[in-house]
């Protein structure tokens, strides 16, 4: 006797899997999503003084770039003002984002200019009090005077960036 054998499927060999149009879409959308975030989750090994030079303070947002190629081929002189000095208190300062600076005033009179990229992972900082300029990604806090890191994980200083005060007119040097 002999015994009952079951069909057996199988694939043929020419016949492979396909990749549908919806899968291939959904890959290339989460690269492109996933890209920016593990960039931000990256070590700051490579981060350097943003504001070392006008051309290198760009780095950090698109504001900033675009004010300082409009700006910064002026040369001496040739900005415009994007503050008044009664925008930035004594003991405190204000955050510019659109010119990708923060101006301080430390003690009356004296105006300073650094860039707004954190040292840390080139966050922007958001907001200036009396205990400094803050960065909210991670909590790091710098120096109104120097822009040296006071608090945070940051371990370099913001960029500092030249002011020109024309009376009540601060625009970048």
């Amino acid at each position: 006797m002999s015994q009952p054998t079951e069909p057996r499927t199988t694939r043929p060999t020419d016949q492979r899997p396909t990749l549908s149009r919806r899968h291939a879409l959904g890959g290339v959308a989460g690269v492109g999503l996933g890209l920016p975030l593990l960039a931000a989750c990256g070590d700051d090994s490579s981060a350097t003084d943003p504001a070392g030079s006008s051309g290198a303070s760009s780095g950090g947002s698109p504001s900033a770039a675009g004010s300082e190629g409009a700006e910064g081929s002026g040369g001496s002189g040739g900005s415009s003002a994007f503050a008044s000095t009664s925008d930035v208190p004594v003991g405190s300062g204000a955050v510019f984002p659109d010119e990708g600076l923060v101006v301080t005033q430390p003690t009356e009179g004296e105006f300073l200019g650094f860039s707004i990229t954190c040292t840390h992972q080139g966050c922007p900082v958001d907001s200036v009090s009396d205990a400094g300029i803050s960065c909210p990604c991670h909590g790091s806090i710098f120096d109104l005077s120097s822009g040296a890191p006071t608090a945070g994980p940051a371990t370099s200083a913001l960029g500092s960036i030249a002011l020109t005060v024309d009376g009540d007119d601060i625009s970048r040097a």
